[in-house]
């Protein structure tokens, strides 16, 4: 089942939901239903491999970004 992330339009809350066909969440901090659907990334399995340098992914440890620094949306 897919996991997609929103923010509300009416509160502002940022949650993710997964969602089964074309059923649409609710906000559960305010219960509307007028919301953004974001553009959602997902990792794909990872036992912690490093890079041919021998360090982390990425500066923050997570994406990997080969764009550097300040390139993805965690930096």
């Amino acid at each position: 089942m897919p996991l997609f992330e929103y923010v509300c339009r009416d509160c502002s809350a940022r949650f993710e939901q997964i969602v089964m066909g074309s059923d649409t969440p609710a906000c559960p901090s305010c219960r509307s239903r007028n919301l953004e659907k974001l553009l959602s990334v997902f990792a794909v399995g990872g036992g912690g491999s490093k890079d041919a340098a021998g360090g982390g992914a990425g500066p923050c440890g997570s994406c990997g970004d080969p764009r550097g620094p300040g390139s993805c949306a965690i930096d």
